[in-house]
């Protein structure tokens, strides 16, 4: 047996820091979240998200050449081999979207003309055709499981105007696009998050970037990380009026069950994202005709405040937001992921800089040492553990 001495574990690695990182700067006792040194709100006020890519993977802001440039890759990169196309309509109509989103990636690596490589130079293009093309896989996706065609992208289009043309097949108005471009840079990247670990973990043992996407992919599809967006549509949508909302999560508290879309590992107060998201799930909601389902956000945000002292968090508004947009409920994690991806990348970009295999330990809980092997014949049944 080791003589390794440790100390206790902390339960989910909570407290633990498991790498530096220039990326992402979150200070959860202020609410403070920044991309590179630049705070989130004024990066939802005035940037796009092809900015907020650029400053994720280099870590400033483009000069109008190099805006004008990642716009133009972005674009010329906006396309998929026709097998994929074919991949995708060969899925189960039925399928769970982030199902066949991870598939359709790892299937995507397949395909990649630098996929023998694995220096800086293809992992920045690779980085960049991701990012093109996992909005199209969702996009994709969902219109060959209704029966209908795939929409060809317009290059004159940003990307968050591309994926709601994609996948509505008309053109979106202003209001909607700037409302998927804010929401698309609230949830570019978020420090060390449990997909965005999971990246890391596959990229250290340098593997390609398709496979440590794939682990990302897999990571955010449970309902503790992206997946939470989902349940706060459906526990709005499962009352008929804004009091039995209330009521109903009242008593779930009571009863002492989980309710989506509140508290964080990290924030101690507000979550900054929350904010901007609120604000646009009552601008589309107005323009929607969704203010009940807004007004039912509101007074349960309230109520939880008030009896549990819990913070609605980033998937407590998105999930209204994606709702007045149009937008599938079973897409609301795909669509996670279709903004996640550039931080993603720009995290396994930084751990190909300066790698180090990531292996942790684990403190041994189990069977005192000295055991000793016996014959099946002397073996005694378990104990059950219920």
């Amino acid at each position: 047996m080791s003589s390794l001495t440790m100390t206790h574990a902390p339960k989910g690695l909570e407290g633990v820091v498991a790498t530096t990182s220039k990326i992402c700067y979150i200070d959860g006792d202020n609410g403070v979240l920044a991309y590179g040194g630049i705070d989130i709100h004024e990066l939802a006020e005035k940037s796009t998200f092809e900015e907020t890519c650029y400053l994720l993977w280099h870590g400033r802001l483009p000069n109008a050449s190099e805006l004008k440039e990642v716009r133009e890759k972005l674009a010329s990169e906006r396309q998929l081999d026709p097998a994929i196309i074919q991949f995708i309509r060969e899925l189960p109509k039925d399928a769970i979207p982030m199902d066949a989103l991870r598939t359709a990636v790892s299937a995507l690596g397949l395909y990649d003309r630098d996929r023998a490589r694995n220096d800086h130079g293809a992992n920045v293009a690779k980085a960049i055709r991701l990012t093109s093309q996992i909005s199209m896989i969702v996009a994709a996706f969902d219109r060959i499981r209704k029966g209908k065609n795939v929409v060809q992208p317009d290059p004159a289009l940003s990307h968050a105007a591309n994926f709601l043309l994609l996948l509505t097949g008309e053109k979106p108005s202003a209001t909607a696009e700037r409302a998927l471009d804010i929401a698309l840079i609230l949830h570019a990247d978020h420090e060390l998050n449990a997909s965005t670990f999971a990246a890391r973990v596959t990229g250290a043992t340098l593997s390609d970037i398709y496979s440590a996407t794939v682990s990302a992919i897999g990571a955010l599809k449970g309902p503790l990380h992206g997946g939470a967006n989902e349940a706060v549509v459906h526990m709005l949508l499962a009352t008929n009026s804004t009091e039995e909302a209330v009521s109903k999560v009242k008593s779930d508290l009571a009863n002492k069950v989980k309710v989506p879309g509140f508290g964080h590992r990290v924030y101690r107060v507000f979550d900054p994202r929350a904010i901007h998201l609120k604000k646009l799930s009552e601008e589309l909601s107005k323009r929607t005709g969704n203010e009940p389902l807004y007004e039912k956000s509101t007074q349960v945000e309230q109520m939880v405040k008030q009896e549990k002292n819990l913070n609605a968090n980033v998937d407590f508004y998105s999930a209204s937001a994606y709702y007045s947009l149009g937008i599938p409920i079973d897409l609301f994690t795909p669509i996670f992921a279709v903004s996640r991806i550039s931080g993603w990348t720009a995290h396994i970009l930084e751990q190909y800089h300066n790698n180090r295999l990531i292996r942790p330990r684990a403190e041994y809980t189990g069977a005192p040492d000295g055991q000793s092997w016996t014959p099946i014949e002397a073996r005694r049944p378990a104990e059950s553990t219920r």
